[in-house]
Protein backbone atom coordinates (compact mmCIF):
# COMPACT_ATOMS: atom_id res chain seq x y z
CA UNK A 1 0.00 0.00 0.00
CA UNK A 2 1.11 3.32 -0.73
CA UNK A 3 2.12 6.32 1.72
CA UNK A 4 -0.73 8.57 -0.44
CA UNK A 5 -3.19 5.72 -0.23
CA UNK A 6 -2.60 5.38 3.93
CA UNK A 7 -3.43 8.87 4.36
CA UNK A 8 -6.40 8.59 2.35
CA UNK A 9 -7.35 5.68 4.64
CA UNK A 10 -7.24 7.46 7.67
CA UNK A 11 -8.86 10.17 6.14
CA UNK A 12 -12.36 8.53 5.56
CA UNK A 13 -11.76 6.61 8.41
CA UNK A 14 -12.57 9.58 10.79
CA UNK A 15 -12.70 8.99 14.37
CA UNK A 16 -12.31 5.20 13.65
CA UNK A 17 -8.54 5.31 13.81
CA UNK A 18 -5.49 6.99 15.76
CA UNK A 19 -3.65 10.61 14.46
CA UNK A 20 -1.01 8.89 13.51
CA UNK A 21 -1.23 8.37 9.83
CA UNK A 22 -2.02 5.12 9.31
CA UNK A 23 -5.23 3.74 7.80
CA UNK A 24 -7.97 1.02 8.48
CA UNK A 25 -6.20 -1.37 6.17
CA UNK A 26 -3.03 -1.07 8.51
CA UNK A 27 -5.29 -1.88 10.98
CA UNK A 28 -6.59 -4.76 9.85
CA UNK A 29 -3.00 -6.43 8.26
CA UNK A 30 -2.31 -6.26 12.63
CA UNK A 31 -5.56 -7.69 13.68
CA UNK A 32 -5.31 -10.20 11.55
CA UNK A 33 -1.88 -11.38 12.13
CA UNK A 34 -3.36 -11.58 16.09
CA UNK A 35 -5.68 -13.38 14.54
CA UNK A 36 -3.51 -15.50 12.21
CA UNK A 37 -1.28 -16.23 15.50
CA UNK A 38 -4.25 -17.34 17.75
CA UNK A 39 -5.32 -19.75 15.02
CA UNK A 40 -2.43 -21.39 14.48
CA UNK A 41 -2.20 -22.16 18.42
CA UNK A 42 -5.37 -23.54 18.10
CA UNK A 43 -4.63 -25.96 15.87
CA UNK A 44 -0.37 -26.25 15.80
CA UNK A 45 -0.59 -29.92 17.91
CA UNK A 46 -2.53 -31.65 15.54
CA UNK A 47 0.81 -32.80 13.52
CA UNK A 48 2.80 -32.13 16.58
CA UNK A 49 0.37 -34.80 18.95
CA UNK A 50 2.64 -37.88 18.25
CA UNK A 51 5.66 -36.65 18.84
CA UNK A 52 4.76 -34.30 22.07
CA UNK A 53 3.31 -38.33 22.87
CA UNK A 54 6.51 -39.62 22.74
CA UNK A 55 8.44 -37.34 24.87
CA UNK A 56 5.66 -36.31 27.93
CA UNK A 57 3.92 -40.10 27.59
CA UNK A 58 0.45 -38.48 28.35
CA UNK A 59 -2.96 -40.74 28.81
CA UNK A 60 -5.19 -40.20 26.34
CA UNK A 61 -7.42 -37.93 28.73
CA UNK A 62 -4.23 -35.68 29.60
CA UNK A 63 -3.66 -35.58 25.20
CA UNK A 64 -7.09 -34.56 24.78
CA UNK A 65 -6.97 -32.02 27.41
CA UNK A 66 -3.95 -30.59 25.52
CA UNK A 67 -5.13 -30.46 22.21
CA UNK A 68 -8.33 -28.89 23.49
CA UNK A 69 -7.75 -27.03 26.52
CA UNK A 70 -7.03 -24.11 25.23
CA UNK A 71 -10.15 -23.42 23.08
CA UNK A 72 -12.18 -24.66 26.40
CA UNK A 73 -10.51 -21.77 28.33
CA UNK A 74 -11.25 -19.59 25.13
CA UNK A 75 -14.67 -20.07 25.14
CA UNK A 76 -15.88 -19.21 28.54
CA UNK A 77 -13.74 -16.02 28.62
CA UNK A 78 -14.39 -14.03 25.38
CA UNK A 79 -17.91 -12.61 27.02
CA UNK A 80 -16.02 -11.76 29.95
CA UNK A 81 -12.72 -10.13 28.38
CA UNK A 82 -15.29 -8.84 25.29
CA UNK A 83 -17.31 -6.71 27.79
CA UNK A 84 -14.29 -5.54 29.93
CA UNK A 85 -13.30 -4.09 26.29
CA UNK A 86 -16.52 -2.47 25.78
CA UNK A 87 -15.63 -0.74 29.13
CA UNK A 88 -12.45 -0.03 30.11
CA UNK A 89 -11.05 0.06 25.97
CA UNK A 90 -9.95 -2.69 23.73
CA UNK A 91 -7.15 -1.64 22.68
CA UNK A 92 -5.05 -1.89 26.43
CA UNK A 93 -6.95 -5.27 26.98
CA UNK A 94 -5.46 -6.38 23.03
CA UNK A 95 -1.58 -5.38 24.82
CA UNK A 96 -2.15 -7.27 27.99
CA UNK A 97 -3.31 -10.39 26.02
CA UNK A 98 -0.06 -10.55 23.48
CA UNK A 99 2.00 -10.05 27.15
CA UNK A 100 0.38 -13.07 28.28
CA UNK A 101 0.28 -14.83 25.30
CA UNK A 102 3.57 -14.81 25.08
CA UNK A 103 4.49 -15.28 28.71
CA UNK A 104 2.32 -18.30 28.26
CA UNK A 105 3.82 -19.53 24.76
CA UNK A 106 7.56 -19.89 26.47
CA UNK A 107 6.37 -21.82 29.83
CA UNK A 108 4.27 -24.42 27.27
CA UNK A 109 7.40 -24.71 25.18
CA UNK A 110 9.97 -26.02 27.98
CA UNK A 111 7.13 -27.38 30.07
CA UNK A 112 8.60 -30.39 31.89
CA UNK A 113 5.13 -32.71 32.32
CA UNK A 114 2.10 -33.36 30.71
CA UNK A 115 0.59 -31.20 33.62
CA UNK A 116 2.52 -28.73 33.03
CA UNK A 117 1.98 -28.27 29.35
CA UNK A 118 -2.02 -28.20 29.88
CA UNK A 119 -1.73 -25.52 32.68
CA UNK A 120 0.57 -23.28 30.33
CA UNK A 121 -1.74 -24.22 27.39
CA UNK A 122 -5.03 -23.50 29.31
CA UNK A 123 -2.95 -19.89 29.88
CA UNK A 124 -2.35 -18.60 26.55
CA UNK A 125 -6.60 -19.36 26.60
CA UNK A 126 -6.69 -16.82 28.82
CA UNK A 127 -4.32 -14.78 26.77
CA UNK A 128 -6.49 -15.76 23.31
CA UNK A 129 -9.57 -14.34 24.72
CA UNK A 130 -7.79 -11.06 26.02
CA UNK A 131 -6.75 -10.54 22.17
CA UNK A 132 -9.65 -12.24 20.14
CA UNK A 133 -12.85 -10.49 20.61
CA UNK A 134 -11.10 -6.84 19.37
CA UNK A 135 -10.21 -8.30 16.28
CA UNK A 136 -14.24 -8.74 15.08
CA UNK A 137 -15.10 -5.33 17.27
CA UNK A 138 -12.40 -3.09 15.56
CA UNK A 139 -12.96 -3.85 12.79
CA UNK A 140 -16.65 -2.80 12.71
CA UNK A 141 -15.27 0.56 14.23
CA UNK A 142 -12.97 1.77 11.53
CA UNK A 143 -14.60 -0.11 8.25
CA UNK A 144 -17.83 1.97 8.74
CA UNK A 145 -18.74 1.41 4.86
CA UNK A 146 -20.82 -1.91 4.54
CA UNK A 147 -19.15 -2.96 1.50
CA UNK A 148 -15.90 -2.43 2.65
CA UNK A 149 -15.82 -3.81 5.88
CA UNK A 150 -17.70 -7.12 3.60
CA UNK A 151 -14.33 -7.35 2.39
CA UNK A 152 -12.45 -6.66 5.85
CA UNK A 153 -14.65 -9.40 7.18
CA UNK A 154 -14.26 -11.60 3.61
CA UNK A 155 -9.96 -10.87 4.24
CA UNK A 156 -10.31 -11.36 8.62
CA UNK A 157 -12.09 -15.06 7.67
CA UNK A 158 -9.49 -16.35 4.95
CA UNK A 159 -6.75 -15.58 7.62
CA UNK A 160 -8.48 -17.27 10.15
CA UNK A 161 -9.06 -20.43 7.67
CA UNK A 162 -5.55 -20.15 6.76
CA UNK A 163 -4.38 -19.84 10.35
CA UNK A 164 -5.83 -22.86 11.43
CA UNK A 165 -5.03 -24.79 8.62
CA UNK A 166 -1.69 -23.84 8.53
CA UNK A 167 -1.48 -24.71 12.08
CA UNK A 168 -0.75 -28.39 11.42
CA UNK A 169 2.02 -27.85 8.81
CA UNK A 170 3.37 -25.02 10.57
CA UNK A 171 4.05 -27.82 13.60
CA UNK A 172 5.17 -30.15 11.31
CA UNK A 173 8.32 -28.37 10.13
CA UNK A 174 9.34 -27.16 13.89
CA UNK A 175 8.85 -30.86 14.86
CA UNK A 176 10.94 -32.52 12.04
CA UNK A 177 13.76 -29.58 12.48
CA UNK A 178 13.78 -28.85 16.24
CA UNK A 179 11.40 -30.56 19.05
CA UNK A 180 7.38 -29.93 19.82
CA UNK A 181 8.21 -26.91 22.14
CA UNK A 182 8.84 -25.07 19.22
CA UNK A 183 5.63 -25.35 17.66
CA UNK A 184 4.47 -22.71 21.17
CA UNK A 185 8.05 -20.78 21.13
CA UNK A 186 8.16 -19.63 17.76
CA UNK A 187 5.52 -17.14 19.19
CA UNK A 188 7.95 -15.40 21.17
CA UNK A 189 9.53 -13.76 18.67
CA UNK A 190 6.47 -12.54 17.07
CA UNK A 191 5.08 -11.14 19.78
CA UNK A 192 7.77 -8.94 20.15
CA UNK A 193 7.32 -7.54 16.98
CA UNK A 194 3.27 -7.11 17.20
CA UNK A 195 3.44 -5.34 20.71
CA UNK A 196 4.87 -2.65 19.93
CA UNK A 197 3.11 -2.14 16.44
CA UNK A 198 -0.39 -2.35 18.16
CA UNK A 199 0.65 0.40 20.84
CA UNK A 200 1.35 2.50 17.83
CA UNK A 201 -1.21 2.01 15.57
CA UNK A 202 -4.35 0.35 16.64
CA UNK A 203 -7.05 2.57 17.99
CA UNK A 204 -8.63 3.38 20.77
CA UNK A 205 -12.33 2.46 21.16
CA UNK A 206 -14.59 4.91 23.32
CA UNK A 207 -14.76 3.67 26.96
CA UNK A 208 -18.22 3.61 28.80
CA UNK A 209 -16.88 3.26 32.44
CA UNK A 210 -20.59 4.69 33.58
CA UNK A 211 -22.34 1.23 32.33
CA UNK A 212 -22.71 -1.01 34.70
CA UNK A 213 -20.83 -4.54 34.22
CA UNK A 214 -21.82 -7.65 36.21
CA UNK A 215 -19.41 -9.59 37.43
CA UNK A 216 -21.51 -12.31 39.20
CA UNK A 217 -22.74 -12.49 35.19
CA UNK A 218 -19.35 -13.03 34.04
CA UNK A 219 -18.21 -15.65 36.51
CA UNK A 220 -21.44 -17.88 36.14
CA UNK A 221 -20.69 -18.03 32.38
CA UNK A 222 -17.48 -19.12 32.82
CA UNK A 223 -18.14 -21.49 35.59
CA UNK A 224 -20.80 -22.78 33.75
CA UNK A 225 -18.99 -23.75 30.36
CA UNK A 226 -16.20 -24.93 31.82
CA UNK A 227 -17.82 -27.24 34.10
CA UNK A 228 -20.51 -27.92 31.00
CA UNK A 229 -17.33 -28.85 28.45
CA UNK A 230 -15.53 -30.84 31.46
CA UNK A 231 -18.35 -32.91 32.16
CA UNK A 232 -18.83 -33.57 28.67
CA UNK A 233 -14.98 -35.13 28.63
CA UNK A 234 -15.15 -37.16 31.67
CA UNK A 235 -18.88 -38.89 30.60
CA UNK A 236 -17.13 -39.34 27.54
CA UNK A 237 -14.61 -41.18 28.66
CA UNK A 238 -16.53 -43.05 30.92
CA UNK A 239 -16.42 -41.45 34.43
CA UNK A 240 -19.31 -41.16 36.47
CA UNK A 241 -17.97 -37.33 37.81
CA UNK A 242 -18.53 -36.53 34.27
CA UNK A 243 -22.52 -36.47 34.25
CA UNK A 244 -21.95 -34.87 37.60
CA UNK A 245 -20.23 -31.68 36.51
CA UNK A 246 -22.37 -31.61 33.20
CA UNK A 247 -25.40 -31.46 35.22
CA UNK A 248 -23.63 -28.84 37.31
CA UNK A 249 -22.76 -27.03 34.58
CA UNK A 250 -26.13 -26.97 32.72
CA UNK A 251 -27.72 -25.54 36.08
CA UNK A 252 -25.20 -22.59 36.03
CA UNK A 253 -26.09 -21.38 32.64
CA UNK A 254 -29.51 -21.75 33.75
CA UNK A 255 -29.06 -19.55 36.90
CA UNK A 256 -26.85 -17.03 33.94
CA UNK A 257 -30.08 -17.07 31.48
CA UNK A 258 -32.33 -15.99 34.58
CA UNK A 259 -29.72 -13.46 35.91
CA UNK A 260 -29.59 -11.69 32.46
CA UNK A 261 -33.37 -11.40 32.22
CA UNK A 262 -33.74 -9.70 35.02
CA UNK A 263 -30.71 -7.21 35.04
CA UNK A 264 -31.20 -3.87 33.63
CA UNK A 265 -28.33 -3.70 31.96
CA UNK A 266 -27.39 -7.64 31.53
CA UNK A 267 -23.61 -8.33 30.87
CA UNK A 268 -25.30 -10.51 27.71
CA UNK A 269 -28.34 -9.58 25.61
CA UNK A 270 -30.77 -12.29 25.39
CA UNK A 271 -33.08 -10.56 22.72
CA UNK A 272 -30.60 -11.38 20.24
CA UNK A 273 -31.59 -15.03 20.04
CA UNK A 274 -35.15 -14.20 19.57
CA UNK A 275 -34.25 -13.62 16.29
CA UNK A 276 -34.54 -16.56 14.14
CA UNK A 277 -31.66 -15.88 12.14
CA UNK A 278 -28.72 -14.76 14.32
CA UNK A 279 -29.85 -18.01 16.93
CA UNK A 280 -29.16 -20.14 13.09
CA UNK A 281 -26.01 -18.51 12.27
CA UNK A 282 -24.74 -19.08 15.93
CA UNK A 283 -25.99 -22.87 15.65
CA UNK A 284 -24.12 -23.08 12.15
CA UNK A 285 -20.94 -21.65 13.53
CA UNK A 286 -21.04 -23.95 16.16
CA UNK A 287 -21.51 -26.98 14.64
CA UNK A 288 -19.48 -26.51 11.68
CA UNK A 289 -16.54 -25.71 14.06
CA UNK A 290 -17.50 -28.72 15.82
CA UNK A 291 -17.52 -31.31 12.68
CA UNK A 292 -14.24 -29.64 11.64
CA UNK A 293 -11.85 -29.05 14.25
CA UNK A 294 -12.10 -32.09 15.94
CA UNK A 295 -12.22 -34.12 12.55
CA UNK A 296 -8.78 -32.80 11.38
CA UNK A 297 -7.03 -33.73 14.75
CA UNK A 298 -8.61 -37.70 13.47
CA UNK A 299 -7.78 -37.02 10.02
CA UNK A 300 -3.94 -35.54 10.75
CA UNK A 301 -3.50 -39.38 13.12
CA UNK A 302 -4.71 -41.21 10.18
CA UNK A 303 -2.05 -39.45 7.89
CA UNK A 304 1.07 -40.23 10.20
CA UNK A 305 -0.22 -43.56 12.72
CA UNK A 306 -1.80 -45.17 9.21
CA UNK A 307 -0.82 -44.44 6.38
CA UNK A 308 3.16 -43.24 7.67
CA UNK A 309 3.69 -39.92 6.88
CA UNK A 310 6.15 -37.63 8.43
CA UNK A 311 4.89 -34.77 9.80
CA UNK A 312 5.94 -32.26 7.19
CA UNK A 313 4.26 -34.85 4.44
CA UNK A 314 1.19 -34.97 6.59
CA UNK A 315 1.21 -31.07 7.09
CA UNK A 316 1.77 -31.08 3.12
CA UNK A 317 -1.00 -33.34 2.27
CA UNK A 318 -3.38 -31.18 4.06
CA UNK A 319 -2.38 -27.69 2.34
CA UNK A 320 -5.38 -28.14 -0.44
CA UNK A 321 -7.52 -27.53 2.43
CA UNK A 322 -5.64 -24.70 3.27
CA UNK A 323 -5.73 -23.57 -0.18
CA UNK A 324 -9.47 -24.41 -0.31
CA UNK A 325 -10.20 -22.20 3.16
CA UNK A 326 -8.20 -19.12 2.34
CA UNK A 327 -10.29 -19.62 -1.49
CA UNK A 328 -13.59 -19.78 0.60
CA UNK A 329 -13.20 -17.24 2.68
CA UNK A 330 -12.10 -14.54 -0.52
CA UNK A 331 -14.87 -15.91 -2.63
CA UNK A 332 -17.46 -15.65 -0.11
CA UNK A 333 -18.35 -12.33 0.18
CA UNK A 334 -19.11 -12.71 -4.11
CA UNK A 335 -20.93 -15.63 -3.52
CA UNK A 336 -23.37 -13.96 -0.96
CA UNK A 337 -24.18 -10.64 -3.32
CA UNK A 338 -24.93 -13.76 -6.29
CA UNK A 339 -26.57 -16.19 -4.32
CA UNK A 340 -27.84 -15.16 -0.63
CA UNK A 341 -27.62 -16.13 2.97
CA UNK A 342 -29.52 -19.11 2.76
CA UNK A 343 -28.03 -21.07 -0.72
CA UNK A 344 -24.53 -19.84 0.45
CA UNK A 345 -24.75 -21.34 3.89
CA UNK A 346 -26.73 -24.21 3.22
CA UNK A 347 -24.69 -24.91 -0.04
CA UNK A 348 -21.05 -24.72 2.09
CA UNK A 349 -22.40 -27.11 4.42
CA UNK A 350 -23.91 -29.25 1.91
CA UNK A 351 -20.36 -29.24 -0.52
CA UNK A 352 -18.69 -30.13 3.32
CA UNK A 353 -20.58 -33.00 3.81
CA UNK A 354 -20.75 -34.35 0.76
CA UNK A 355 -16.65 -34.15 0.52
CA UNK A 356 -16.49 -35.98 3.37
CA UNK A 357 -18.44 -38.98 2.58
CA UNK A 358 -16.24 -40.85 0.36
CA UNK A 359 -13.97 -41.48 2.86
CA UNK A 360 -16.18 -44.10 4.52
CA UNK A 361 -15.09 -46.45 2.09
CA UNK A 362 -11.56 -46.50 2.71
CA UNK A 363 -8.96 -48.47 4.78
CA UNK A 364 -5.64 -48.25 5.51
CA UNK A 365 -4.43 -48.19 1.79
CA UNK A 366 -3.51 -44.77 -0.20
CA UNK A 367 -5.79 -42.49 -2.16
CA UNK A 368 -4.15 -39.54 -2.55
CA UNK A 369 -5.70 -37.87 -5.14
CA UNK A 370 -8.91 -38.04 -4.04
CA UNK A 371 -7.88 -37.23 -0.18
CA UNK A 372 -6.87 -34.32 -1.74
CA UNK A 373 -9.83 -33.46 -3.69
CA UNK A 374 -12.20 -34.20 -0.23
CA UNK A 375 -9.48 -31.57 1.45
CA UNK A 376 -10.80 -29.35 -1.10
CA UNK A 377 -14.40 -29.63 -0.75
CA UNK A 378 -14.03 -29.56 2.99
CA UNK A 379 -12.22 -26.62 3.34
CA UNK A 380 -14.17 -23.74 0.95
CA UNK A 381 -17.36 -25.53 1.74
CA UNK A 382 -16.87 -25.04 5.64
CA UNK A 383 -15.09 -21.34 5.38
CA UNK A 384 -17.79 -20.06 2.56
CA UNK A 385 -20.66 -21.61 5.29
CA UNK A 386 -18.80 -20.03 8.16
CA UNK A 387 -18.63 -16.82 6.14
CA UNK A 388 -22.35 -17.13 5.56
CA UNK A 389 -23.06 -17.67 9.43
CA UNK A 390 -20.70 -14.84 10.33
CA UNK A 391 -22.81 -12.42 7.99
CA UNK A 392 -25.80 -13.48 9.57
CA UNK A 393 -25.20 -13.16 12.63
CA UNK A 394 -23.98 -8.94 12.46
CA UNK A 395 -26.46 -8.49 9.65
CA UNK A 396 -29.08 -9.68 12.20
CA UNK A 397 -27.79 -7.47 15.17
CA UNK A 398 -28.02 -3.78 15.60
CA UNK A 399 -25.03 -1.38 15.93
CA UNK A 400 -25.71 -1.19 19.64
CA UNK A 401 -26.00 -4.64 19.90
CA UNK A 402 -22.53 -5.46 17.19
CA UNK A 403 -20.16 -5.67 20.20
CA UNK A 404 -22.14 -8.27 21.89
CA UNK A 405 -23.29 -10.30 18.60
CA UNK A 406 -19.26 -10.74 18.26
CA UNK A 407 -18.75 -12.03 21.28
CA UNK A 408 -21.44 -14.70 20.66
CA UNK A 409 -20.26 -15.67 17.48
CA UNK A 410 -16.81 -16.23 18.74
CA UNK A 411 -17.55 -17.98 21.92
CA UNK A 412 -20.00 -20.19 19.61
CA UNK A 413 -16.22 -20.83 17.38
CA UNK A 414 -13.82 -21.88 20.37
CA UNK A 415 -16.74 -23.84 22.21
CA UNK A 416 -17.48 -26.09 18.73
CA UNK A 417 -13.64 -26.11 18.46
CA UNK A 418 -13.28 -27.34 21.71
CA UNK A 419 -16.50 -29.92 21.95
CA UNK A 420 -15.60 -31.18 18.81
CA UNK A 421 -11.81 -32.41 20.20
CA UNK A 422 -13.34 -33.75 22.94
CA UNK A 423 -16.76 -35.97 21.62
CA UNK A 424 -15.51 -36.71 18.23
CA UNK A 425 -12.34 -37.74 19.88
CA UNK A 426 -13.98 -39.52 22.37
CA UNK A 427 -16.41 -41.13 19.80
CA UNK A 428 -12.70 -42.39 18.04
CA UNK A 429 -11.38 -43.66 21.54
CA UNK A 430 -15.33 -45.77 22.41
CA UNK A 431 -15.08 -47.42 18.92
CA UNK A 432 -10.90 -48.28 18.62
CA UNK A 433 -10.19 -49.63 22.08
CA UNK A 434 -13.00 -52.13 21.84
CA UNK A 435 -12.04 -53.11 17.56
CA UNK A 436 -8.67 -53.55 18.76
CA UNK A 437 -8.54 -57.35 19.63
CA UNK A 438 -5.65 -59.50 21.55
CA UNK A 439 -2.85 -60.33 19.28
CA UNK A 440 -0.98 -63.26 19.67
CA UNK A 441 2.47 -62.60 21.44
CA UNK A 442 1.22 -59.80 23.27
CA UNK A 443 0.64 -59.32 26.96
CA UNK A 444 -2.39 -58.12 28.11
CA UNK A 445 -0.65 -55.20 30.23
CA UNK A 446 0.81 -54.11 26.88
CA UNK A 447 -2.56 -54.36 25.16
CA UNK A 448 -4.37 -52.45 27.54
CA UNK A 449 -1.58 -49.78 26.84
CA UNK A 450 -2.27 -50.34 23.34
CA UNK A 451 -5.75 -49.32 23.32
CA UNK A 452 -5.28 -46.34 25.16
CA UNK A 453 -4.83 -44.98 21.55
CA UNK A 454 -3.25 -45.50 18.35
CA UNK A 455 0.17 -43.61 18.93
CA UNK A 456 -0.07 -45.81 22.26
CA UNK A 457 0.09 -48.49 20.05
CA UNK A 458 2.48 -47.46 17.61
CA UNK A 459 5.07 -46.76 20.74
CA UNK A 460 4.39 -50.39 22.01
CA UNK A 461 4.64 -52.07 18.61
CA UNK A 462 8.23 -50.12 18.54
CA UNK A 463 9.06 -51.62 21.73
CA UNK A 464 8.08 -55.01 20.66
CA UNK A 465 9.75 -55.14 17.45
CA UNK A 466 9.35 -58.06 15.29
CA UNK A 467 6.21 -59.77 14.12
CA UNK A 468 4.66 -59.24 16.84
CA UNK A 469 4.65 -54.96 16.86
CA UNK A 470 3.95 -56.00 13.49
CA UNK A 471 0.66 -57.36 13.93
CA UNK A 472 -0.10 -55.06 16.85
CA UNK A 473 0.42 -51.92 14.32
CA UNK A 474 -1.62 -53.45 11.67
CA UNK A 475 -4.27 -54.09 13.85
CA UNK A 476 -4.87 -50.86 15.74
CA UNK A 477 -4.52 -49.25 12.37
CA UNK A 478 -7.66 -51.28 11.81
CA UNK A 479 -9.13 -50.49 14.68
CA UNK A 480 -8.42 -46.80 13.90
CA UNK A 481 -10.27 -46.55 10.94
CA UNK A 482 -12.75 -47.71 12.29
CA UNK A 483 -13.05 -45.36 14.92
CA UNK A 484 -12.64 -42.27 11.79
CA UNK A 485 -15.23 -43.86 10.20
CA UNK A 486 -17.76 -43.63 13.25
CA UNK A 487 -16.17 -39.87 13.54
CA UNK A 488 -17.48 -38.96 10.07
CA UNK A 489 -20.53 -40.03 10.06
CA UNK A 490 -21.23 -38.41 13.38
CA UNK A 491 -19.79 -34.98 11.38
CA UNK A 492 -21.92 -35.86 8.16
CA UNK A 493 -25.25 -36.22 9.90
CA UNK A 494 -24.11 -32.91 12.24
CA UNK A 495 -23.56 -30.83 8.71
CA UNK A 496 -26.23 -32.47 6.95
CA UNK A 497 -28.95 -31.16 9.54
CA UNK A 498 -27.28 -27.96 9.64
CA UNK A 499 -27.95 -27.66 6.01
CA UNK A 500 -31.19 -28.38 6.13
CA UNK A 501 -31.80 -26.41 9.50
CA UNK A 502 -30.24 -23.92 7.57
CA UNK A 503 -32.91 -24.11 4.30
CA UNK A 504 -35.61 -23.87 6.29
CA UNK A 505 -35.07 -21.13 9.16
CA UNK A 506 -32.90 -18.75 7.10
CA UNK A 507 -34.87 -16.42 5.12
CA UNK A 508 -33.87 -15.91 1.35
CA UNK A 509 -33.18 -12.47 1.37
CA UNK A 510 -31.25 -10.18 3.47
CA UNK A 511 -30.79 -6.30 4.66
CA UNK A 512 -28.41 -4.24 2.08
CA UNK A 513 -25.17 -4.83 3.10
CA UNK A 514 -23.89 -2.69 1.03
CA UNK A 515 -25.38 0.66 2.29
CA UNK A 516 -23.53 3.10 4.96
CA UNK A 517 -24.41 2.59 8.61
Amino acid sequence: MTAMGVAADTRRAGTGTRSSGTGRWSVLALLCLSLLLIAVDATVLHIAGPALTAALDPSSVQMLWIVDGYSLVVAPLLLTFGTLGDRHGRRRLVLTGYVVFGAASAAAAFAPTATALIAARMLLGVGGAMIMPATLSIIRQVFTDRRERAIALGVWSAVAAAGAAAGPLLGGLLVERFWWGAVFLINVPILLVLLPAAARILPESRTRAGQPWDAPSALLSVLGILAFAFGLKEAGAGRPEGVAAFLGGVALLAWFVRRQRRLAVPLLDLSLFRRRSFSTGVAAVLLTVFSLVGLQLMLAQYLQLVLGDSPPGAAVRMLPLMAASVAGGLAGAHLLRRLGLRATMGGGLALTALSLAPTLAWGTEEHPLALALCFVGIGFGIQVALLAASDTIMSSASESHAGGAAAIEETAYELGAGLGVAVLGTVTTAVYAPSLAPVEGVSAELMERARQSLAAADAVARELGGQGGAALLAQARLAFVSGLHSTIVVSVLLLGATAAAVAVLVPRGSDDRTGPD
